[in-house]
């Protein structure tokens, strides 16, 4: 693996960001390019920590590399206060998508919480327009740049909140106007799906699909709860299901594992975990087996069979790309592309998106790894 002047990754001699890629687990606040905040702030007399780009990027970098869930949020703060206009809301969803488009992204899914960008008037609905607008503007930039993208709407639900059924119910309002998915995000411990039934039975009686943010700050508790009260049919992150594993022997690269009940159904079922490998070391998520990424147990997942996406969670915040991330899992893990058209193959089959459309993406990451 090889690293060029422009930060692309070549493995086996091919450009790991020319390859078709499948994003599922990337929020629109905490994808903003350090130049925008800087100048959305300016427009609306916010100060910024650093008015330099790269000092601000690795601003970011920093305050988010604490171990805590927590800590990691409160830097959500500044992006989020230049995305209270239509303007700031739309120009951020344009510059998601093209960023996505460079990175070798054919299709995306972006959450975000409505019921956050309000401060400045706008109504739940003019904010999902807004994005809207700036992600078909992007994928019209991106067309003309000789790139394919699609990218739909999570409308995401704050955990800590009691809006929870109203933003479902907004989801659902702009279901084949942009939304293809319902997420529930925010501070996890304390917070579990089970406080969100409603919303769930909601979203459950209108065949809305439904990820769920769970086993990230808490553990297989949280994730049970994401299964069974809000019926979730992907888990945000999830890495945590790894707690309902049992090494019982290890020899070489022989590992005999006991699973629990919990761990055995989201194997069985393919339930897709969407694991962000940076993210979850910042974060502390993967305390209870390391320090560094070698230490995550995506490779014990991907190993035993569970289906495992590869995410960036916060381009900003981790600064990092689908392709960064990539790169970071063959430096540990020794994957060749296999590995890596395996992991665009289960993201694919986990898109909120008719079966036929899925497919379509299969063939074209198919085609696009056949080199």
């Amino acid at each position: 693996m090889s690293i060029d002047a422009n930060g692309d990754v070549t493995i086996q001699g091919i450009s790991l960001r020319s390859l078709p890629k499948v994003s599922l687990h990337d929020h629109l606040d905490g994808a903003l390019r350090p130049a925008t905040i800087i100048e959305l702030a300016d427009a609306i007399g916010l100060e910024v920590p650093e008015t330099d780009p790269a000092a601000l990027g690795t601003w970011f970098a920093k305050k988010s590399d604490s171990g805590s869930l927590v800590e990691y949020l409160k830097t959500f703060d500044l992006t989020t206060a230049v995305m209270q206009t239509q303007e700031g809301l739309t120009r951020v969803a344009r510059e998601f998508v093209e960023d996505l488009a460079a990175d070798g992204v054919i299709y995306g899914e972006v959450r975000w919480a409505p019921e956050q960008h309000l401060a400045r008037g706008l109504t739940l609905e003019q904010t999902v327009e807004a994005v809207q607008q700036g992600i078909e503007e992007g994928e019209d930039a991106a067309d003309r740049d000789g790139r394919s993208i699609r990218v739909g709407q999570l409308i995401t639900a704050m955990r800590h909140t009691d809006r929870s059924l109203e933003i479902a119910e907004l989801a659902v309002d702009f279901r084949g106007r942009g939304a293809v998915g319902f997420d529930i995000a925010g501070p996890e411990d304390g917070f579990p799906p089970s406080n969100h039934r409603k919303a769930f039975d909601y979203l459950a009686e209108n065949f809305f699909p439904v990820t769920v943010h769970a086993g990230e700050a808490a553990g297989p508790a949280s994730i049970r709860s994401a299964l069974l009260d809000g019926r979730a049919l992907r888990l945000g992150h999830g890495v945590r299901i790894a707690e309902d594993l049992q090494v019982v022997t290890q020899e070489g690269d022989e590992v005999q594992v006991q699973f629990g009940e919990l761990a055995r159904w989201v194997r069985d079922r393919e339930i897709p975990l969407e694991l962000s490998p940076s993210s979850n070391l910042q974060t502390g998520a993967i305390a209870a087996w390391g320090t560094t990424l070698a230490d995550h147990p995506f490779d014990l997942l991907y190993q035993l069979g569970f289906a495992v996406t590869v995410n960036v969670d916060n381009r900003t915040m981790s600064a990092t790309s689908l392709t960064r991330e990539l790169a970071l899992l063959v430096e540990a893990f020794e994957y060749d592309l296999d590995d890596l058209e395996t992991f665009q193959f289960n993201a694919a089959a986990a898109a909120f998106l008719p079966v036929e459309e899925r497919e379509e993406l299969v063939e074209m990451i198919a085609d696009g790894f056949d080199i």
